[in-house]
């Protein structure tokens, strides 16, 4: 039996392994083969020493088209370098019900830490945290597909998605994901915390894109949503919102080099986490990420949240449009060094400038070339002086380091067409 399964998957690799004759190398006048493009020089962060070209040395017999779950995971785990052109929609192929064990439904969890009955001193605990947690690890299983180096994960055309699956790029080098619309990560087992802050929080276990301990990653013309499963229809419980998702692009875990350009973040909460802990020992001197030309479309925190990095934020757009909802742009955290340049957020009349920053224990911010507009003509926005004149303690304005690593900077005013016409998925090829 072992063989004939081993039979089964060398075969559908091999299937899988045919060129991809609408996207290989082309002559004059036609598209661009995108898995074999690589990151241009200087484009941030990714194009320290080396570079970051993903799969593009692969030979013809480590290309593959994928358009399913299991043709992805199969393509993941063949040998290096290696380009997986996405075609399609790839949709994992089990429900939450699939998942669920050892007697788990949602309705015995409230029952069971409800604060009426649990309280709100310690973590749940007991046999139906039990079967929580082991519904999340079947669900792992099958959602969390892991990333090795020299990958290119790009998508076919205008119409590539993944849905509902968490790509972690661990522990890896020199990755570039391109040209996907990744949707609705959601997790179906959230774990319900009394202890974190004053009410406590539901808290879900996936990202969209995951990157830990990696380096030399490009992540690019992408397009990240919830679909049609977003956080603000989901019901309240416990008085607190019942979150399925957790980012759509975190970097942590001692990661390095990293560029994320010209994507699409929309209607998300906790959208891009630049280091998890406040522990030195893992980030100080990591965490050097680029974040340019991105269009931050209703997202609600964390754009980016950063610990540690030098992070050079430049060229978004960040369109906010709702007061109840947003809680800040940029999160300055401990030993943080965000250097935001020329970028231009557009808000609605009730949001406060002076909100657009956090501090998360960090000191310092270089900002410079920033534009506002609130419903009038656009004008010059100095983030941390708007910060300071309605917080304390205040911030400083010098990060301690000036990029060298960087495309062209466009003026901030012209921010707004340039990202809204190129960012997202679908836009290139």
């Amino acid at each position: 039996m072992k063989r004939a399964v081993a039979l089964t998957a060398l075969l559908s690799l091999a299937v899988l392994s045919a060129p991809a004759a609408s996207a290989t190398a082309s002559p004059a006048g036609r598209k661009a083969d995108l898995g074999r493009q690589t990151l241009p020089a200087n484009d941030g962060w990714a194009a320290e020493g080396t570079g970051t070209t993903g799969g593009a040395a692969a030979p013809a017999s480590n290309t593959y088209t994928v358009s399913t779950r299991a043709q992805l995971a199969a393509a993941l785990a063949a040998p290096a370098p290696k380009i997986i052109y996405v075609k399609g929609t790839i949709d994992t192929d089990r429900t939450c019900a699939d998942y669920a064990t050892g007697g788990y439904t949602l309705e015995a969890y409230l029952a069971a830490y409800d604060p009426a009955v649990w309280g709100r001193d310690t973590e749940p605990s007991g046999p139906l945290e039990d079967a929580r947690a082991a519904s999340a690890a079947r669900q792992t299983a099958n959602i969390k597909l892991k990333v090795g180096s020299d990958t290119t994960i790009v998508g076919l055309g205008k119409d590539a998605r993944i849905r509902g699956v968490n790509l972690h790029i661990d522990k890896a080098d020199n990755v570039i994901v391109r040209n996907v619309d990744f949707e609705d990560t959601a997790d179906c087992f959230p774990q319900w915390d009394p202890t974190d802050g004053d009410e406590g929080n539901w808290n879900s276990l996936y990202d969209n894109i995951s990157v830990t301990g990696s380096t030399h990653v490009w992540v690019d013309h992408n397009t990240f949503t919830d679909g049609d499963n977003p956080d603000s229809n989901q019901p309240l419980y416990f008085g607190r919102p019942y979150q399925v998702h957790d980012g759509q692009l975190d970097i942590t875990n001692g990661s390095n080099h990293v560029t994320a350009s010209w994507n699409r973040f929309a209607d998300h909460d906790k959208t891009m986490l630049i280091g998890s802990t406040n522990n030195p020992a893992t980030d100080t001197g990591k965490l050097k990420v680029t974040v340019h030309h991105n269009h931050f479309d209703n997202t609600l925190q964390r754009l980016p949240r950063v610990r540690f990095g030098q992070v050079h934020v430049y060229n978004n757009y960040y369109e906010i449009p709702d007061a109840s909802t947003f809680v800040y742009a940029l999160g300055v955290g401990v030993q943080s060094q965000i250097f935001a340049e020329n970028n231009f957020f557009r808000l609605s009349r009730a949001v406060a400038p002076a909100n657009l920053l956090y501090n998360w224990g960090g000191t310092s911010l270089t900002a410079r070339g920033n534009v506002l507009r609130v419903g009038g003509p656009v004008t010059p926005l100095d983030l941390v002086a708007a910060y300071n004149a309605a917080h304390d303690p205040d911030l400083g304005t010098d990060a301690g380091w000036t990029p060298t690593l960087h495309t062209a900077i466009e003026p901030a005013p012209a921010v707004r067409e340039s990202v809204s016409r190129h960012a997202g998925s679908g836009k290139i090829g």
